[in-house]
């Protein structure tokens, strides 16, 4: 069952183009969505969930359609842009306190369970925290009202190895829950490690989307590279000595 279709997916800006992207994922599966900055990766993430309005295509998310339907989805999908950064000065359990009031399926037991994982004392507010607590915290807020998809940007920038090992497990055991996951990055190598499949988007177009063993195995034939970080250079590296010489 596809819990995500994205169909022809477009926003226009005065100096860049989201043009045409497709794809879909699948319940239970991990997409993780590369690119390089400015590639349209948020564009395409915040369009999906309606913070960005997009100028065509169709987005539907367990068959409802986005933006037709946006109460019900949202009651059902996660989302994180990374650290958190609004309430700076109020406590953890004060932010938590207000998010709770946006769902009826929220659940206190998770949100307590995922505190203690993350090890976040919430009488602390964002300021007292580090970057990497802070996105483990809007982590927190996002699976406490049990989502059956999370769209993630770039949700292990900011993170230490050992707090980014222990996020791909929380991944990998929502995965085995049922759970959704698209998620944007650029440490590539997160990916090789949980994700399923991949979304290439270069310069607003999209390059593929398939499994991700399909993916590296047709680059890895052709020479491109073995792993996802080689293949990226191979095909966006720009030859900056010819600019130059120009």
């Amino acid at each position: 069952m596809a819990v995500l279709e994205v169909k022809g997916l477009s926003k226009q800006y005065p100096e860049f183009l989201l043009d045409g992207i497709s794809f879909s994922l699948e319940e239970g599966r991990i997409m993780g969505l590369i690119g390089r900055n400015g590639a349209g990766k948020t564009t395409t993430l915040k369009s999906i969930f309606n913070i960005v309005h997009k100028s065509g295509g169709e987005i539907k998310i367990f068959g409802f359609d986005m933006p037709g339907d946006e109460q019900k989805i949202k009651t059902l999908i996660g989302y994180t842009g990374g650290a958190i950064n609004y309430y700076q000065r109020k406590k953890l359990k004060d932010i938590a306190a207000v998010t709770r009031r946006f769902y009826t399926n929220w659940d206190d037991d998770a949100y307590r369970r995922y505190l203690d994982a993350f090890s976040l004392n919430e009488e602390k507010t964002p300021l007292q925290l580090s970057e990497g607590m802070r996105v483990k915290f809007s982590l927190t807020l996002a699976l406490s009202h049990n989502a059956k998809l999370l769209i993630l940007d770039e949700p292990t920038s900011g993170l230490d190895p050992v707090s980014r090992a222990e996020l791909l497990d929380t991944f990998t055991y929502l995965k085995g829950k049922g759970v959704s996951i698209l998620f944007s990055t650029h440490i590539t190598s997160d990916l090789e490690k949980c994700a399923d499949d991949i979304t290439y988007i270069a310069k607003g177009s999209l390059i593929a989307s398939m499994p991700l063993e399909r993916f590296l195995c047709e680059n890895r034939a052709a020479g491109h590279g073995d792993t996802l970080e080689e293949i990226m250079v191979h095909y966006e590296k720009e030859d900056i000595n010819e600019k130059l010489a120009d």
